[in-house]
């Protein structure tokens, strides 16, 4: 937990927050974003080592999660900026 979301825990804690219950019409804008967000409607083919494919299979099973769900969610995070790209990777290049 980072200080802010220590500092709302504790107002909370101390009873200087309320929490509300959101209202209908944020309820149903929020169910729509999320639809929207999240909608697959795409498929795209992709070709994989199979070194590759199976780290990815064992990753995904230990976070429970279908492997292609694992590879939809890495694409997400890395185009919304959650994950980025080391500053000097020699991704593919073999030192010689």
């Amino acid at each position: 937990m980072d200080n802010y979301e220590k500092e709302i825990a504790d107002e909370y804690s101390n009873g200087k927050l309320e929490l509300k219950d959101p209202d209908k019409e944020l309820l149903k804008q929020l169910a729509e974003a999320g639809s929207q967000t999240f909608k697959k409607d795409k498929r795209i083919n992709i070709r994989l080592s199979s070194h590759d494919l199976s780290g990815i299979r064992q990753v995904a099973a230990r976070k429970g999660i279908p492997y292609q769900a694992f590879i939809s969610g890495l694409i997400h995070q890395y185009l919304e900026g959650d994950l980025v790209e080391e500053p000097h990777a020699n991704y593919g290049r073999r030192k010689r």
